[in-house]
Order: C-alpha cells, then structure tokens, then sequence
C-alpha cells in the first residue's frame, strides 16, 4: 500500500486562519492538480473533524474528466460523520466508507455508507496502521491524505507516509493558523520523519513540491 500526504498551505504550514477560513488559500491551478491526484489513487482519505468542518465531496471534479472516482474514507472512530453531509449523502453514488474502532451505526449504513470496524489506540481512536490493512483488504492499493493536521500527524508518526504532494500558496497566516501536520511528538532532530525534494514546478502563483521517504 502506498500512502501519499497531500498539503495545501500557506508558506509558513498553515492550513487555515484561526477561526477556520480556507477556501481558498492555494489557487485554482493547484486545485486542478489536487483533483489529478485523487484521480490517481485508489483512496482519498480525511478525517472526521475535516469531513464535519468543510462537508467535502471528495470526488474528482475536472472538466470532461469521466475515469472512476476514488474511495472516500473517514476516520472516525466514533461514527460522527454527519448523516445529512455530502458524504454521506452521495454514498450510493460514490464509494465511501468510515473506518471507526466502534460497530456499524444504523443511521450511516442505511445511507449505503461502508463501516470498517478496526482496533483502536489506547484512546479509542482509530489505528492509522489498522486502517491501512482494512482498505489493503479490500483491495485498494494507494492512499491520498487530504486532512487535517492530526490525522497527517498519526500517519507520519507511524511511519506510513511514503510521499507528500505540497501545494504552498505565497501568504502567510502566523502561528494563530492552524498547522497543516499536528504533533509529531518530536524531541530531536534525529526523529524526525526525513524526506527527499524530488520535483519543484509553479502553479499560477503556488508552489508544487513533491517529496519522497528518504
């Protein structure tokens, strides 16, 4: 399974302003991209608070574009992805599924939405290792990580992230933002997760950075 972290941020790493504006900080050419990238993998996968605070669609949405459209995956081990959202909504039309360390909920499964039901961490939340191995069960093969700062945290500190896809518009929104990757929990510069620069292009006035595992 290959996992890719996708960003789009602000040059100093934020994702939104402090009270949660983000449409749009990156512009229209790096979103055009955003949506080859989900084009390209299997899975575009986010977390429960993003799902809630933007009611994504998560689908590929490129003028005359007809290929197939990506799973759509929710962590969220409680089950809180909003029944009357656009997710859920349109899971008869496009694939989606919650990966949740709880059982299947009546109320998202009558939608025609998917629940994996996985093991936990030692704060019930889902495992990012565990989710892999579900959606590796069902055959999917690539994984695209489009938020937020938590869920892109839980995956690099696993070590699960095998590429990142950097989309970084030329504004800066200061240490009030919020962070596009949460806690790393790291101490010293040698824990860090490193990563090698392999190609540098522009979009419009963004820049596109694509990294790989060192």
């Amino acid at each position: 399974m290959s996992v890719t972290l996708k960003l789009a941020t602000s040059l100093d790493g934020r994702i939104a302003t402090a009270s949660g504006e983000s449409r749009w900080i990156t512009g229209q050419e790096s979103r055009a991209q955003g949506h080859w990238l989900r084009a390209a993998h299997d899975v575009v996968l986010v977390g429960v608070e993003t799902a809630i605070a933007d009611d994504p669609e998560l689908t590929v949405r490129l003028d005359g574009y007809a290929g197939r459209q990506p799973v759509r995956v929710v962590l969220d081990s409680r089950q809180r992805l909003p029944p009357g959202g656009k997710l859920a909504r349109t899971a008869n039309a496009a694939p989606t599924f919650v990966i949740s360390s709880s059982a299947p909920t009546p109320a998202l499964v009558t939608l025609g939405v998917r629940v994996l039901q996985v093991a936990g961490d030692a704060w019930n939340r889902v495992d990012p290792s565990a989710a892999v191995a579900a959606l590796a069960s069902e055959g999917l093969r690539s994984i695209l990580i489009e938020g937020g700062g938590q869920v892109a945290a839980s995956f690099l500190r696993a070590g699960l992230v095998d590429a990142i896809e950097w989309f970084r518009a030329p504004i800066l929104l200061g240490a009030e933002g919020r962070s596009g990757v949460g806690d790393l929990a790291v101490a010293a510069l040698s824990e860090a997760p490193h990563y090698r620069r392999a190609e540098v292009s522009q979009l419009g006035n963004d820049l596109w950075e694509r990294y790989v595992r060192a």
